[in-house]
């Protein structure tokens, strides 16, 4: 190995120490604080036995711990007057255990359970104050059940409860970095098209620029209700972003994935399907040399490293790991959505396309650009304009960074805790 090429190792090893781009884990719709749920994931398809709850109070918070046998998914809801948190477990059931009284807290009265929707667990906790709850699944340890812990501040409001926990042992607690606060994951969202640029026009008058925005705004809601995950939008009206600039945006943001969205034309009518894309070995190749021959280099960051920090054949060997890597979990990540979305549309490719697409190219942002269907065949143009299919879109998508980051945990987020 000769030294330019053992000093680019060097220096990308030294970048993934920092980088936050590649790892990821799931998280679903819930809404409290160190919520773990499974949007839309395969748990939801049995029941989840809950066997054993135990409750007992601590300095700063009330502890509950329900003995689960599989993780779950949940959602939460804060009701007034009077005071409740509301948990729903989906598709889960009590096995015959007791709820215990409510311990000297001073902000839970009580606990009661119910069936809601015939399928789901609800739990209802009775607040002597507002309090949002903060969840955690933690693995099984030495045989044992999962566990789904709640915490209710007794601070109330959005308290963040800090884990030095005694009952959980050290290397399952919700472990916070030094600051105090996990880092959410970014999620770029990029509508494409907008302003000046209609994007393909169906026979029906519907434009792509119209329909990828309620995508994308829909995404973007779906993404802010997820605990750990926050979306940066390109575009969020009827805006011209150059192809340039919406890479730029995401960069700016620090995103960890960049989602562009479109929907599909095609000269016959008959040509139907969704479809994800990422960036081609040779869009990647192009890229590269943009990169390494552009002027302001010195300002060109891989994963937090400068280019212009090495001569030009470390400079080089480094950026080929890095977009080698990105490609990897690009992939990876496109067909975590692919799958998703298969279970709501029909493909127009089965696997992961690739090609040239210039919104793709950063080398160290993991980027997928996913056609929601062809706005030229007339049957897709229906349901293109349809509220259900945009929404059932995004929530695919979703569930594909669900998946992505079920496979990829990185430290440092609610996600590790996993």
């Amino acid at each position: 190995m000769n030294n330019s090429t053992q000093s680019a190792r060097e220096a990308l090893a030294l970048l993934d120490a920092e980088r936050r781009r590649f790892l990821r884990s799931a998280i679903g719709s819930g809404v409290a604080a160190f919520g773990l749920p499974f949007a839309g994931s395969a748990f939801a398809a049995r029941s989840v036995a809950v066997s054993r709850v135990q409750a007992g109070r601590h300095e700063r918070f009330t502890r509950y711990v329900f003995a689960i046998s599989s993780p779950v998914d949940f959602d939460t809801l804060l009701l007034d007057n009077p005071a409740r948190a509301v948990i729903d477990v989906r598709s889960a059931h009590l096995t015959g255990a007791s709820l215990p009284s409510a311990p000297d807290s001073p902000v839970v009265k009580g606990l009661r359970a119910g069936v809601r929707n015939g399928h789901d667990l609800r739990l209802v906790f009775d607040l002597k104050k507002r309090a949002r709850p903060q969840i955690i699944i933690l693995p099984p340890t030495d045989g044992g059940d999962y566990r789904l812990v709640v915490d209710l501040p007794h601070g109330g409001g959005e308290e963040t409860v800090i884990a030095e926990r005694p009952d959980v042992p050290q290397q399952e607690s919700a472990a916070q970095s030094g600051s105090g606060a996990f880092r959410d994951l970014v999620v770029a969202i990029d509508p494409g098209h907008g302003g000046k640029d209609p994007g393909a026009i169906g026979r029906r008058g519907t434009r792509e620029k119209d329909v990828v925005l309620n995508i994308g705004l829909q995404l973007r809601d779906l993404i802010a209700a997820t605990p750990g995950l926050t979306p940066v939008m390109t575009r969020d009206d009827d805006r011209y972003i150059p192809l340039r600039g919406r890479t730029e945006i995401a960069r700016k943001h620090e995103a960890d994935l960049f989602i562009s969205v479109h929907a599909d034309a095609f000269r016959l009518s008959s040509a139907k399907g969704a479809s994800v894309y990422c960036l081609s070995q040779n869009g990647a190749s192009s890229e590269a040399a943009r990169w390494l021959a552009a002027k302001e280099n010195s300002a060109d960051f891989v994963g937090g490293a400068s280019l212009a920090a090495h001569d030009k054949d470390v400079a080089s060997v480094l950026l080929d790991l890095a977009q080698t890597k990105t490609l990897e979990s690009s992939l990876d990540f496109g067909d975590r959505v692919l799958q998703h979305i298969d279970s709501v549309a029909e493909l127009h490719k089965e696997t992961v396309q690739q090609a040239g697409f210039a919104v793709l190219k950063s080398p160290d942002i993991p980027s997928i650009l996913v056609e929601s269907a062809f706005i030229s065949n007339p049957h897709e143009e229906k349901r293109l304009r349809s509220s259900w299919y945009q929404r059932k879109i995004a929530e695919s998508i979703l569930e594909g960074v669900n998946s992505y980051y079920t496979a990829h945990a990185p430290q440092g987020t609610r996600y590790a805790m996993l």
